[in-house]
């Protein structure tokens, strides 16, 4: 490590380069943006990547032997935490809760400031049993009193953080940054409408996991009954009984499209390029990253109707709750299409930009 620059560990994702979700894109684009005073260590599942590189965008990789996600998430961030205490890091940039359960013990240990972004509220989705709602509401009690700054990346997460945890944050910094979502570009490709003619026609796309808090099953029932208006959605099917059922109950439609994961960002952008209308579905966590990279695509947008959605998109596109609201607003409210289109651009590149995201956290790293 070169002398006399600040030491960040960062840790909680599966790593870099950014393949998997929201957190890991946050790091790929922050380390875009490092200051001259700072070295980054990134922390990183050996299991995600066959080629291991020692250093990206100037930061250092470790590699540990462990998912990233699911129950081993907790002793994957635990170790991280034992590696930066060890190597006298100044600060740790945390995201995500799931090892705070031991930041009481790392906190005795560690002299440098800790830094979470608590992320969105994980332990109410509803795919989580008792014991992982308990043990994820306790890790987060545990980053909010053992962090020396939180972040929450909507103002739905840092007023719950103020409500919730008023006598604790007294005294500390809680901090609203959210999620980047210019790296996303048009792209006009021809050559794809071979591997995905239904393109051709006008559609609405969604891009998102295939959970109930993502209301998938609102949004495919309410376009099974708009047999003249498309839908592709973009979305791990397979990962869960809930993904399975909601396939063979819709792969029949002609006007629904359902297509797995991709991850390659020409082909996805494509697919969201030339989508005439993007619907979000998310209802639990808070600044998703789908949803503010479709705003700086300038899609129009019809969103789920909670307290993080109308916050990201500055109450400036259409809601829904219910198959019956979406119905009506794609047949009634078309018209307000462009104009919504062009809010939601406005807004993406006003609030939204990666060099704002990085300067924000930068920020809190003197």
């Amino acid at each position: 490590m070169l002398e006399n620059k600040k030491k960040i560990y960062i840790i909680g994702t599966v790593g870099v380069p950014a393949c998997y979700g929201g957190f890991e894109s946050l790091v790929d684009n922050l380390l875009d943006y490092t200051p001259s005073d700072v070295e980054y260590t990134v922390f990183c599942s050996a299991k995600k990547y066959e080629n291991r590189l020692e250093t990206y965008k100037g930061a250092r990789l470790i590699y540990l032997d462990r998912d990233a996600n699911g129950k081993d998430s907790i002793l994957y961030d635990y170790e991280s935490m034992k590696i930066a205490v060890r190597e006298k890091a100044d600060i740790m940039l945390v995201l995500g809760v799931s090892g705070c359960i031991f930041l009481p013990k790392i906190r005795r240990a560690f002299k440098g400031k800790i830094i979470t972004n608590i992320d969105g509220l994980e332990w109410k989705r509803d795919k989580w049993k008792f014991y992982a709602k308990w043990l994820l509401h306790f890790s987060e009690k545990q980053a909010v009193r053992y962090s020396d700054i939180i972040i929450g990346d909507n103002k739905g997460i840092t007023d719950y953080v103020n409500t919730a945890y008023k006598s604790v944050v007294a005294k500390k910094r809680v901090e609203l940054i959210a999620y980047g979502g210019d790296q996303v570009t048009r792209v006009e490709d021809d050559s794809l409408y071979e591997k995905y003619p239904f393109c051709h026609e006008k559609y609405a796309v969604t891009v998102c996991r295939i959970e109930p808090e993502n209301n998938v099953h609102v949004i495919l029932e309410a376009f099974s009954s708009l047999p003249e208006n498309p839908l592709v959605i973009v979305g791990n099917w397979e990962k869960s009984d809930y993904g399975k059922a909601l396939k063979v109950q819709y792969s029949s439609f002609k006007n629904i499209h359902l297509l797995d994961p991709i991850y390659e960002p020409h082909s996805i952008n494509w697919i969201r390029s030339n989508a005439t209308l993007y619907v979000h579905g998310h209802s639990a966590g808070g600044t998703n990253p789908s949803l503010v990279e479709a705003m700086n695509l300038g899609l129009p947008i019809l969103a789920f109707d909670c307290v993080y959605n109308r916050a990201t998109t500055e109450e400036k596109c259409l809601y829904w709750k219910t198959s019956a609201d979406i119905v009506r607003l794609v047949t009634g409210e078309n018209a307000r299409f462009s104009e919504i289109g062009k809010s939601m651009l406005e807004a993406g590149k006003r609030l939204y930009s990666w060099q704002r995201i990085s300067e924000q956290y930068n920020a809190l790293l003197l």
